[in-house]
């Protein structure tokens, strides 16, 4: 039992309900797709709901017990494990609950937790109201399925368009029902029922909230009921009741009583049209083609018994409780019976269809038609239903067609009454009481009926029958598809009964006739053909007016002469002005009925003139009657005012027309019904100001005033004219305008009203004239400027325009603006009672036009203000939202925005305030100091703050909103009201959106449930409901985007309202993205709601009529999904962003669906895989899929076409037009557009363009729709461009923010692959626009990037090339590779002239994927274990493989390709120089072939960039200066250089570069000249702080290298035979030789100078030499000796800096080195530093060996470098340069480099020996070889360990790399030492010939053999020096020197040269000591 006993928490009694009327609803009304099978399903389910209808489950006693256990023993809830426990209260509420519905225990308990679960939904409401809520709410739901489904079946009357399908199933569905017996549940129901008695017994029970509450039970209630009733008028309407229920529904009806104004309720007035449609034959007529269908199914026609039952119980039945309903009922039997008698089948109902006369007579005796007229017409619904008027219609127009003998008697009677009150009247006795009225009352029902027309059916026509056929097509009406074709039959008839109503009309029905008529021409059509019958009716025109007028009274004729007539007359009475009686009206007037009749009349010219536009010119231009005269005359006469009243709005109604409006104007003006001019002299105050003070006051009745706004509110429309009343005054407005403010604006809530509506309807009426007013202005400079006219002589100052007036008075504190505030204020406290009262509705629509008039003047307010600031008028205003930061004067505290947000808590009954409310507030939000002072105010009062707070949810929440209505489509007010929803919750999200743009707090952060007290951050958002937090704003956009985000078809508010779902989506990108919020918001979606994955994996969005907001919408989603990766990534969130990550990015198909629904989908796909064909069926990628769903090609609109109009001047004037939009794009403003054109056009002159004006109208046209097509296409491209962003954005993150392990190397290089090729091919068709290249050539680039990482990671991780797969490089084919290159090559080429931005991210591209195929460096070994034939055999490895095919591809492209990327580097933007620069460098160290090198030189570029050089030297003059300057021509000097040093690196190139004159070029540049002081950069302030800026000197040191390397490169590239290279080096050197030998001098131990002295040393030693003058050219010899000294400088300086880097201060340079590399630095520096030293030192010694080899092969007459002293150096301060450094120098550096050979050699073993076993290290020493290339102490630890193998790797590599360049240097070291040591002692010891000391008399004298000065040697030095060679190079030292020519020379260099030149030494001493 305990399984049928658990609870269910949705309620069975509300939620399964509910679930039933969303499907119903979707089936049937929103005709959603799938949904027959679903409401199949739900009916089957519910049937008992249906059979037993409003039936609760009932009490026992086992619930009662079971509940009552419930707070000790648990409960158990339906899809909750375990029991739970109750507490009592709740228990003892669902007690209550049950005993006040007579409901089971179970169901009440129900109830009270579905209650306590919707609480949040229901603000300020406990459990127990919320659950009575949703006891209603579930019956409404089972009544309104119940109608639907009644109203979707098959029948007579009408069809909702459904499929036969749905069709089928409700009607067979609901015939089981009512055979049932339904119609007697309904009707039971209905009586049982009743609002009054239910809200007493909840009262009683407490049961009753606030009167929200009440309203909301009283409106469920009602509704059931009326949902009830209408169920049995569907029913009928489609199909007939059977005999029982028929005559169930006449006993109910029997018993039915009216309300106290007479008419019916709506429930009954549902129950009396069941049943007169259930009597209704007139469907036969229509002979649609199922007719034979409907015949059998008619039980009138084919049972007799249900004629007679029915004919039996009309007849003879007692009397009803309302005996004039029964004669209703019975006249329409006696209709139905004469119809039937007329049919075949009426031939066997003889007996009955002979009754029909009688029960005619009864029924004219019970009051038919005054009945049908008050009691039914009456009612307040009947005009909400189509079908009602219809059958109305039928029953009228039937009984004049069918009984037409009847309608003669009725007429004969009229006749006689009219008679005998004529006779009485002349008798002067009373009228008999007995007459009966009929007549009267039937043409008071067909007046009445017509005049109202809401669903614009235009029904009247019918009873017009056209004589003449119509000239206008556009009035052929329904029976007019051929003009002349035969009206049908009942058409005659009835035109006839109008035609012959009024012949001879008698006095007593004159003004039923005439309310007939009005009633009658109510429409387009029918208001024609009343204006032709009046006209007709009329007698000639020749005929002399005098002679009293024949013809029929009702004619214009008659009516305009009787008004002429009445003027004349009472034109004489009128009093002076200045006479006093005016008051006192003179007794001949116009009496009661007089007045009446006129009443009518007018009431009748209103209509017509209102309807018809023919009618009023025609009237208005005739000579004789001229109406407009008259009714101006009358109205000055003094009549009554309801007269006057009924004259203005018959004046407004011609107002319509612009013609008539402009002289109307004039003629009012000139009337003075208002005076504006006052008499000179006159004491008072005449016209229509006294009326309203003194009459109308008096009578607290205020027709004329309502009227006179009316008129003027209807001429304001049409036309406002500037220069009204020039002559008497200042022309203008403003007398009109200052009446209707200071006389009734502001006086009306202090006057008397008799009827309370009145006042309210006085508010409305001027408050609409303002509306108008404001609305139509626009401010203009004009309007600022003091003019004045002249009047009589004097100047006066001019009027403003109206609007400018009350944009004054509501920019101000003024009367005005505290009235429109207070009426708000009242407005929305009445509201708040939920209370009907008189004048509801108008209230309402005086608070539209004051919430209109805010937003208005908040809208023009800017514009206002700057001009009124321009033009320094004297005027004080102040913004509107400061204004309405007042204080109020009713409540004292500043409410004001309050109030107006209070208005969103009423927006299910005021939709437009709570629009108008929204806009007012978004317009105020943009204001960040009220926003602060606005969350204060929301927030002071908690009762308050709940409600706005709800006001604001509510708004959002709401489900009626729709998307798409056109405001031109506002004929359907429930369309209207739809869209009006729509765009308030359109404005309260954009309110959110500029909100969360300001700090906070903000209102935003307190609509959407965050913390304004506390820092935002610290906010923990819940689920509504949970821990007390109320339903904010984020829940309710969250609801919308969930609502069927389970579904397949993704969230239904993507499809219904885009815009919507696009805001949405942008609020939530802004609280994810805004630092405070993002926190709090994404831990909520992520926990509570699974926000992003149920919505991605929606995408991509496709909504073909709306692809700007889909593209949006996907655009802020996928820019949420970015944030989220990075977030959950940052968090170590593994789970979560694998689960994006496989949604976004699987192409594997996924198995289930997410909502479970098993179809013939998945069983399929079940079956493929277990055939194993589901390993080829992939799916498209997300990813890819989003990619597709951005359309690349744009529509653009064709040029203009102008016939008028000048194109140049129209793109200017459209150009001007142009404004930024809230979405930030720039767009033309159309409406400001159209104003200047039709302008233009307005102010044409002349004949001709009159005539051409429609053609000028329709260019003008043209124009616009052109215009809004541009607006559409900017916007499309934006949304585009828009989207792609987000795209990038989301795929930049997933390659880079999320853990490379998350997705497999492999699978990495595949999406990129794919995502690379997709884009590609996208961007590269032919109708890409351009506008999206740049973003997609972003994206393009970060790929290559991650491709090329992704691919070498692999290769160092891997196996690298070798052991790598066949089909090519890396886990990603090589014909993908290509793929990918070719495509990247079209689109460079593409991209063509411009885009040379683009053009910078391929090339950055093209760079990252060259690199893939650049070989890692490899460990230098040492082993040189191939022979030259093994290389030349050896097999291709896969970089050169990929390489080689790369070229081929490149070179594929030819020069077309070359000459875009020449260009590029020569000229334009400068990253894309650079770019360009370095994919020729990279391109050209490939190029084998050299092509690309042959286009440069011939082409000319190179010489370009040789020539640019100059330009560059001023640039780079300015860098050097103390100031940081710009470094971008540092940067383009750089890549110039390093392109320039590639080329020089093949001879050909480097001779190339000579010819340009590259050496000239770089000789002339100045800035080598400008090294700055060395401790200049030291001073305090220069250094830049962030370290990013180099100092002086390091960027003079950037300047001067890559020119020294490249000068190296080319010395080295054009060999010996070049010698013109080596003069032109030299003579840079020469040129700059001040800075060289600063250079050479300086001190300083650092990085850059090292590197400078290296490569110094290296170009001196290459050129410095004596032979380089022998260029065999004439030099004349002070040149030479110039040359000379300059080389000799040189070699000098050369020498000093051996002594110093070799012996003096090696040791504190080595210290220096250590010092100056920072522990944190990578130490990567220390060995390049040392590697410089060793540099220097052996290009020093090579250029020694050179001059010594240069300057003789014998060594007898060699050159001195070195005194012949072999003691080490001393340390002395600074070597003096005249001093000659001692061959002990080189003995030193010999041994020393001895010494550090084997240190590098034990290093470099080492380290190699660790690369060959990286695997096995310790985790210890891979952290300290990663220290070396990772700067900061912390970044190791941050490093993954499948990356620090990596990086030790690299380092192992690096140290390997750099020690085996150590050696190198090294071992030449020792053998030019060794070399150079042998020369000096080979002269030394076997040639020089020692001097004696006194021949040193002139020690500056050298001999030939004397080299650098040195003085004469003595024999003693010569014997000294070989003593200590002697002890110097000892043994050690010389097993030393063979052991490094073992372990290192054999391999690289001469085989024995060490060996042989130890010997030679060694004998040399030897030789020397013997």
């Amino acid at each position: 039992m305990a399984a049928q006993m658990a609870v269910n928490s949705g309620a069975s009694l509300w939620g399964p309900l509910k679930e039933l009327w969303e499907n119903v609803e979707g089936a049937i009304w929103r005709k959603q797709p799938e949904s027959v099978h679903r409401l199949d399903l739900q009916l089957k389910k519910h049937k008992p709901y249906f059979l037993s209808l409003f039936k609760n489950p009932p009490k026992s006693a086992e619930q009662r017990e079971k509940v009552r256990k419930a707070s000790t023993e648990g409960i158990s809830i339906q899809g909750q494990q375990g029991s739970r426990l109750l507490p009592e209260q709740l228990l003892a509420e669902a007690f209550i609950l049950s005993d006040l519905f007579d409901l089971g225990e179970l169901a009440a308990l129900e109830l009270l937790l579905a209650g306590e679960h919707q609480q949040p939904h229901f603000p300020g409401l406990t459990r127990g109201l919320v659950a009575i809520l949703l006891y209603w709410d579930g019956k409404r739901c089972v009544a309104n399925s119940l109608r639907s489904l009644i109203q979707s079946r098959h029948g007579k009357t009408f069809t909702l368009d459904l499929s036969p399908d749905l069709v089928n199933l409700t009607t067979r569905f609901t015939d089981e029902l009512m055979a049932q017996g339904l119609t007697k549940q309904i009707l039971n129901l209905v009586s049982d029922i009743s609002v009054t008695r239910e809200f007493e017994r909840l009262q009683k029970e407490r049961g009753l909230g606030n009167e929200k509450h009440r309203k909301e039970v009283s409106d469920l209630i009602k509704e059931c009921r009326q949902s009830l009733a209408e169920c049995l008028f569907a029913w009928t309407c489609q199909s007939p009741l059977s005999k029982d229920d028929t005559l169930a529904l006449i006993g109910h009806l029997e018993t039915v009583t009216a309300e106290a104004d007479g008419s019916l309720d709506s429930v009954n007035l549902a129950l009396v049209m069941a049943l007169l449609y259930c009597l209704d034959v007139s469907f036969l007529e229509q002979g649609t083609e199922d007719r034979d269908d409907l015949l059998q199914a008619q039980p009138l026609l084919t049972e007799k018994q249900y004629v007679s039952a029915v004919h039996n119980r009309l007849v003879e039945g007692q009397a009803w409780k309302l005996p004039s309903l029964q004669a209703v009922v019975r006249l329409t039997w006696a209709l139905s019976l004469r119809a039937l008698s007329q049919l075949p089948q009426g031939a066997a109902l003889v007996e009955f269809t002979e009754a029909d006369e009688v029960l005619a007579d009864q029924a004219l005796l019970g009051g038919v038609f005054l009945f049908l007229t008050e009691g039914i017409l009456g009612s307040e619904g009947f005009h909400q239903e189509e079908f009602y008027t219809r059958r109305l219609h039928a029953l009228i127009t039937d009984f004049l067609a069918l009984m037409p003998m009847k309608v003669k008697q009725l007429r004969n009677r009229a006749d006689e009454d009219a008679r005998l009150i004529h006779m009485a009247l002349q008798m002067g006795s009373e009228p008999p009481s007995s007459l009966r009225k009929d007549l009267e009352h039937l043409m008071i029902l067909i007046g009445e009926f017509y005049s109202k027309d809401p669903f614009g059916l235009e029904l009247a026509l019918e009873f017009w029958c056209p004589t003449e056929s119509l000239q206008h097509t556009s009035l052929t009406g329904s029976f007019l598809g051929v003009a002349l074709q035969r009206p049908p039959h009942k058409q005659v008839v009835l035109s006839k009964f109008v035609r012959q109503m009024g012949d001879l009309l008698p006095a007593t029905l004159y003004i039923p006739y005439l309310r007939m008529l009005k009633g009658l021409a109510n429409g387009p059509q029918s208001s024609h053909y009343c204006f032709s019958l009046l006209k007709t009716n009329g007698a000639p025109h020749g005929e002399n007016l005098q002679g009293g007028v024949s013809g029929s009274p009702v004619s214009w004729e008659h009516l305009f002469h009787s008004l002429m007539l009445y003027h004349e007359n009472l034109r004489r009475d009128v009093p002076s002005a200045d006479s006093t009686q005016y008051r006192h009206p003179p007794i001949r007037g116009i009496t009661q009925r007089e007045l009446d009749g006129l009443t009518a009349f007018l009431q009748l010219l209103t209509t017509i003139v209102t309807w018809s536009e023919n009618a009023r010119l025609a009237l208005c231009e005739h000579p004789q009657w001229t109406p407009v005269v008259v009714m101006l005359g009358l109205l000055q006469c003094s009549i009554q005012p309801v007269l006057k009243a009924q004259l203005l709005h018959a004046l407004a109604a011609f107002g319509k027309s612009p013609e008539i409006a402009a002289s109307l104007w004039q003629s009012l003006e000139y009337t003075q019904i208002l005076q504006t001019v006052k008499a000179p002299g006159q004491r008072q105050a005449a016209g229509i100001e006294v009326e309203l003070n003194e009459i109308e006051s008096s009578c607290e009745e205020y027709p004329l005033t309502r009227a006179f706004c009316h008129l003027i509110s209807t001429l304001v429309e049409s036309s406002l004219p500037v220069n009204l009343g020039a002559g008497l005054r200042a022309p203008g407005f403003q007398p009109y305008l200052a009446f209707l403010r200071d006389a009734v604006f502001l006086p009306f809530p202090t006057r008397a009203y008799r009827r309370p509506a009145e006042k309210w309807e006085v508010a409305e009426a001027v408050l609409e004239v303002f509306h108008k007013l404001l609305r139509d202005y626009e401010p203009q400079p004009a309007d600022f400027l003091q003019e004045t006219v002249e009047l009589q002589g004097e100047q006066v100052p001019a009027h403003k325009p109206p609007g400018h007036s009350l944009m004054f008075h509501l920019l101000n504190d003024s009367p005005t603006l505290s009235l429109c505030l207070s009426l708000l204020e009242e407005g929305v406290c009445q509201l708040d009672t939920y209370a009907p009262f008189p004048g509801k509705k108008q209230l309402e629509s005086a608070v539209l036009h004051c919430l209109s008039l805010l937003d208005l003047a908040l809208q023009k307010e800017v514009v206002f203000m700057d001009l009124l600031r321009e033009s320094q008028a004297s005027l004080l205003v102040s913004p509107l939202e400061q204004l309405l930061q007042g204080v109020s004067a009713q409540s004292r505290r500043a409410d004001h925005i309050i109030n107006i947000a209070r208005y969103l808590y009423h927006s299910s009954s005021n939709p437009e305030a709570a629009y108008l409310s929204a806009k007012i507030l978004r317009h105020i939000a943009r204001y960040p100091n009220i926003q602060t002072r606005l969350v204060g105010d929301f927030t002071h009062d908690q009762a308050v703050s709940d409600k706005l707070m709800a006001g604001f949810v509510e708004c959002l929440d709401n489900d009626e909103a729709q998307e798409g209505v056109d405001k031109a489509d506002d004929s359907d007010p429930d369309k209207c009201v739809a869209r009006i929803r729509h765009e308030m919750q359109i404005h309260i999200l954009n309110l959110l959106i500029t909100s969360l743009e300001l700090k906070g707090p903000n209102l935003a952060l307190y609509l959407l449930g965050y913390e304004v007290k506390k820092p935002v951050s610290s906010t923990n958002l819940q689920d509504p409901g949970v821990l007390g937090c109320p339903r904010s704003c984020l829940h309710a956009i969250l609801s919308l985007l969930q609502r069927g985000s389970e579904r397949r078809s993704g969230p239904i508010l993507t499809q219904q309202a885009p815009h919507l779902a696009e805001l949405c989506y942008q609020v939530i990108y802004q609280l994810c993205a805004c630092s405070d919020t993002s926190g709090p918001t994404m831990r909520y979606l992520r926990t509570s709601q699974d926000f992003l994955f149920s919505h991605l994996k929606h995408l991509p969005i496709i909504l073909p009529g709306n692809e700007i907001a889909a593209l949006n919408q996907m655009s802020w989603l996928m820019k949420t999904a970015a944030i989220e990766l990075r977030v959950t990534s940052l968090n170590r969130q593994r789970s979560h962003t694998q689960r994006l990550l496989n949604l976004l990015l699987d192409d594997q198909p996924h198995m289930q669906h997410a909502d479970g629904e098993m179809g013939m989908d998945d069983e399929s796909k079940s079956v493929s895989s277990f055939l194993h064909f589901d390993t080829v069926s992939k799916v498209r990628r997300k990813l890819l899929s989003v990619l597709d769903a951005i359309d690349f090609s744009q529509e653009v609109p064709e040029q203009l076409q102008l016939d008028f109009f000048e194109r140049t001047q129209i793109e200017q004037v459209i150009s001007n037009c142009e404004h930024v939009n809230e979405q930030g794009h720039t767009v033309c403003n159309v409406k400001l557009l159209h104003r200047v054109l039709v302008a233009e056009v307005n102010a044409l002159q002349g004949m001709a363009a009159i005539g051409q004006r429609p053609l000028l109208m329709e260019e003008v046209n043209s124009i616009l729709q052109q215009v809004v097509e541009r607006n559409r296409v900017r916007c499309s491209l934006s949304a585009k461009r828009h989207a792609l962003q987000s795209w990038r954005s989301l795929v930049e993150t997933i390659l880079t923010a999320c853990p490379t392990e998350l997705i497999p190397p492999d699978q990495r290089q595949l999406i990129i692959r794919d995502l690379l090729l997709d884009l590609h091919d996208k961007v590269l068709s032919e109708d890409a626009a351009v506008e999206l290249m740049p973003v997609v050539a972003g994206a393009v680039f970060t790929l290559t990037a991650h491709l090329s990482q992704s691919v070498l990671s692999e290769q160092q991780q891997g196996a690298g090339l070798e052991g790598g797969s066949s089909s090519g490089f890396a886990s990603i084919a090589n014909s993908a590779l290509h793929l990918i290159l070719r495509k990247l090559l079209d689109f460079i080429l593409c991209t063509g002239g411009g885009f040379q931005r683009l053009r910078a991210h391929l090339y950055g591209s093209l760079l990252y994927y060259l690199q893939i195929a650049q070989k890692p460096e490899e460990p230098d070994t040492l082993q040189t274990g191939m022979s030259m034939w093994e290389r030349l055999t050896a097999p291709e490895d896969g970089f050169s493989k990929l390489q080689r095919e790369n070229l081929a591809i490149i070179e594929s492209y030819g020069t077309a390709l070359m000459e875009v990327v020449c260009r590029d580097a020569c000229d334009g933007h400068e990253i894309g120089r650079m770019l360009a620069l370095a994919v020729l460098d990279r391109v050209l160290s490939i190029d084998r072939q050299s092509q690309w090198l042959v286009y440069l030189c011939n082409s000319g570029y190179l010489r370009v960039l040789v020539e640019s050089l100059r330009q560059d030297d001023v640039a780079l003059q300015t860098l050097l200066m103390p100031q940081p300057p710009l470094l971008k021509p540092l940067y383009i000097y750089e890549s110039k250089m390093a392109l320039l040093t590639r080329v020089a690196k093949t001879a050909q190139g480097a001779v190339e570069l000579l010819c340009c004159g590259l050496v000239a070029q770089l000789t002339e540049c100045r800035v080598f000249h400008m090294l700055p002081e060395n401790e200049s950069f030291r001073v305090f302030g220069q250094r830049d702080p962030s370290g990013f800026i180099p100092s002086p000197l390091e960027r003079y040191r950037q300047i001067l290298l890559p020119t020294l390397r490249l000068l190296q490169v080319i010395l080295t590239s054009t060999t010996t035979h070049h010698q013109q290279g080596a003069a032109q080096v030299l003579q840079w050197l020469i040129v700059h030789s001040d800075t060289i030998q600063s250079i050479l001098r300086s001190q300083d131990v650092s990085m850059g100078s090292l590197q400078e002295l290296s490569l110094l040393t290296a170009i001196i030693s290459k050129t410095a030499l004596p032979g380089a003058l022998d260029l065999g050219q004439e030099i004349n010899s002070a040149a030479v000796l110039e040359f000379q000294g300059h080389i000799g400088r040189f070699q000098r300086q050369c020498l000093s800096l051996l002594v110093r880097l070799a012996g003096t201060e090696r040791a504190r340079y080595l210290k220096q080195i250590e010092e100056s590399v920072a522990p944190g630095d990578a130490a990567e520096k220390r060995e390049e530093m040392e590697v410089a030293m060793q540099q220097i030192c052996a290009n020093i010694m090579e250029y020694c060996q050179t001059l010594l080899l240069l300057s003789s092969a014998e060594a007898q007459f060699t050159l001195c470098l070195f005194s012949p002293s072999a003691s080490e150096p001393t340390d002395m301060a600074v070597p003096s340069v005249s001093r000659v450094p001692s061959l002990g120098l080189v003995l030193l550096l010999l041994k020393n480099s001895a010494t550090e050979f084997f240190r590098y050699h034990d290093s470099h073993r080492q380290s190699l020996g660790k690369l060959q076993r990286l695997e096995q290290l310790a985790p210890e020493e891979l952290k300290e070889l990663c220290q070396g290339l990772v700067s900061g102490s912390g970044g190791v630890e941050k490093i993954p360990s499948v990356q620090r193998s990596v990086l030790a790797k690299r380092r192992l590599v690096q140290l390997v790399n750099n020690r085996a360049k150590l050696l190198a240097l090294c071992s030449y070291i020792i053998e030019t030492c060794l070399f150079v040591i042998w020369r000096h002692l080979e002269y030394y010891l076997l040639y020089c010939t020692p001097s004696d000391p006194k021949d040193s008399l002139l020690p500056g004298y050298r001999d030939a053999s004397g080299g650098l000065g040195l003085s004469r040697v003595s024999q003693q030095d010569l014997e000294q020096l070989q003593n200590d060679v002697a002890n110097s190079f000892t043994e050690p030292l010389q097993r030393k020197l063979l052991e490094v020519e073992g372990l290192y020379s054999k391999t690289h260099s001469r085989h024995t040269f060490i060996q042989a030149l130890t010997r030679r030494i060694r004998g040399l001493v030897r030789h020397a000591k013997s």
